[in-house]
């Protein structure tokens, strides 16, 4: 079912439409062309044969990330800015693709990259290829494709066969000799935590995107539509058996049967840390947009209860699933996250969880990166103003 309504939490909770539609633009000019030593995470960087380029700047980790880059784009197409999606395409293609087929990343983006292009790590993270993928489609409908690096829904159809399809590759990276494939295991049908042979058998709560699924399923390559469509099907699966039955919290990192994975460099990741935050935004947009599972109710209104019984002004960021507090104080990234998952739940209190985001401004400083593109697509969602672009929806 194609719900073809997006909810304006927002105006449900009380503020005008005018008012929503102010702060969503006041947000993206703080985030995109404030203040750049306080504010801004959006810089623009000259240009080359194909335009003008910009990155999305991860201030606290110096980098630029496949995440960030993905997120930005989306973003700028949710709110008719191609000047900028273009721009981050631009350096996205010239400094972080693999264009080179004897390398274990071919067809994908490096995760980390130094804002002069050189690569930190020439691996890919999934999350990043998913929004990069959805955001080119979204592109092509809005604003129709353009001529070389701008034939977005191509460039789209190209990565997400690669997702899919690529071989695996034995090769030479900047971490060493690396063996990768694609980036979703065919027989789970679900996205892996990584390519790399070493940690292939593994997966990401916050990675599970549907709503994106059953778009691929309606626009990319008519081949592998069945594909997506069960693939949804799974990862709606998958939210259910990751999260805490009581809390609804999710781990970090998991294993294909939902349970919590501790990475040999990372043993927290069975907890509900930094990745995690994303889940509940990931299944209350699939409600939102497709309506399919009654079950993502619940699960954004167990969520909302356990925030709710922390304290709205003083929960904190990082718990066991079980819902035993690990500290990080309260984070923007997490208010606006929590505020998402307004668009599943059913209870009132969703409303207050909203007013919350609502009385955040956009975050600045040294973890403005993380923070701020979260709270940007959370504001967005909350609008109802993160839609899927498709054919006939404009």
């Amino acid at each position: 079912m194609d719900t073809g309504a997006y909810q304006n939490l927002f105006v449900e909770a009380g503020y005008s439409a005018d008012q929503v539609a102010k702060r969503l633009e006041q947000n993206f000019q703080q985030l995109f062309y404030g203040e750049p030593e306080n504010q801004a995470v959006y810089f623009p960087a000259g240009h080359n044969s194909s335009g003008p380029l910009a990155y999305i700047f991860d201030i606290n980790s110096n980098d630029v990330r496949s995440e960030g880059m993905s997120y930005g784009m989306m973003i700028a197409v949710q709110m008719d800015k191609k000047a900028e999606f273009d721009a981050i395409w631009n350096w996205s293609l010239t400094h972080m693709y693999h264009h080179n087929t004897a390398h274990p990343a071919n067809g994908y983006f490096a995760w980390s990259v130094k804002s002069t292009g050189e690569n930190i790590d020439d691996m890919p993270a999934p999350d990043g290829e998913e929004y990069f993928i959805t955001a080119l489609y979204f592109a092509a409908e809005r604003w129709g494709n353009g001529e070389g690096i701008y034939q977005y829904s191509r460039w789209a159809d190209r990565i997400l066969s690669d997702a899919l399809h690529r071989e695996i590759v034995t090769g030479t990276t900047n971490r060493g000799e690396m063996t990768a494939g694609n980036l979703f295991d065919k027989s789970h049908k679900m996205v892996r935590f990584t390519p790399d042979a070493v940690n292939a058998s593994y997966t990401d709560a916050s990675y599970h995107l549907p709503a994106f699924y059953d778009v691929w399923a309606r626009v990319g390559p008519e081949q592998d539509r069945d594909f997506w469509r069960k693939a949804a099907q799974v990862s709606r699966d998958y939210f259910v058996q990751t999260a805490h039955p009581k809390t609804s919290l999710t781990p970090d990192y998991g294993n294909f049967d939902g349970s919590p994975w501790a990475a040999p460099w990372r043993k927290d990741s069975v907890d509900f840390r930094y990745d995690a935050w994303r889940t509940a935004m990931n299944w209350s947009m699939d409600w939102a947009w497709w309506g399919k599972d009654t079950r993502q109710v619940g699960l954004s209104n167990r969520l909302q209860a356990f925030f709710a019984a922390e304290g709205m002004t003083t929960y904190e960021s990082l718990y066991t699933l079980e819902g035993e507090k690990l500290g990080g104080g309260q984070t923007a990234a997490l208010v606006a996250m929590n505020a998402t998952a307004g668009l599943a739940a059913d209870h009132p209190r969703k409303h207050d969880f909203t007013r919350a985001l609502w009385a955040r401004q956009p975050p600045t400083g040294h973890y403005r990166y993380y923070d701020g593109m979260l709270y940007l697509m959370a504001f967005l969602h909350c609008s109802g103003e993160f839609k899927a672009w498709l054919p006939g929806s404009k």
